[in-house]
């Protein structure tokens, strides 16, 4: 049986081993490539998805700072809507004025300054036409003799009440209490720098009032 092996091998060994052992190999080698694409495909599908790193605090600070701050109008006179709205402190007058409705067909808008930023619990008046002048200076905070304060004489904090205070910007009747509360409890304001000391009252209303008031 070994001879007739042998005399096969040594017969057909050339022309029938070596396509074998080709096939073989190629079989083997196919297997093999199969299996590490096979493996590659788990490493991709099991890694875990990345994460995005969380904002850090001064990043989330910094978001907040950027947002403007609401504020709260009073809308009167001659509009569509009177009433409250809100809005931002990078708002001006003319968008408070489209949000209660516009101008009806009687209103003034001419001593109106539309381009002034808002400030929260500001009141504006809207004349209508005709509307005596004097009457809009003593009844109500219009934006526009607001500006014109210093034309009239500065406010005296230590001495002025809450209607005298509440002509100023950005003081409405909340303020006004506690600029009069704190005057009764600490006394008289030695500086105009004082106010700042009232709540509610910082540096940037401060900016706003500095010229318009005293202590004289």
């Amino acid at each position: 049986m070994f001879f007739i092996l042998k005399n096969l091998i040594a017969k057909y060994g050339k022309r029938v081993l070596m396509p074998s052992i080709l096939c073989v190999a190629g079989v083997f080698v196919f297997v093999y490539m199969q299996r590490e694409e096979q493996s590659s495909f788990e490493l991709i599908t099991e890694a875990e998805p990345i994460q995005a790193e969380p904002q850090t605090q001064l990043q989330q600070d910094a978001a907040e700072e950027s947002e403007p701050l609401q504020v709260l109008v009073d809308v009167k006179g001659a509009v569509n809507y009177p009433g409250v709205y809100t809005l931002t402190e990078e708002d001006r007058v003319v968008d408070a004025i489209t949000l209660a409705g516009g101008y009806i067909e009687e209103a003034n808008p001419s001593l109106i300054n539309h381009a002034q930023k808002l400030q929260d619990e500001m009141v504006i008046y809207i004349p209508q036409k005709g509307e005596e002048q004097e009457m809009i200076i003593q009844d109500f905070t219009a934006v526009n003799h607001i500006n014109d304060a210093s034309d009239h004489g500065k406010v005296n904090i230590n001495t002025a009440d809450e209607t005298q205070l509440t002509t100023l910007p950005g003081i409405g009747p909340a303020k006004a209490k506690a600029i009069i509360s704190h005057r009764e409890e600490q006394g008289a304001f030695q500086t105009i720098e004082g106010l700042k000391e009232v709540s509610g009252i910082g540096d940037k209303t401060f900016e706003q009032l500095k010229d318009l008031i005293d202590i004289k």
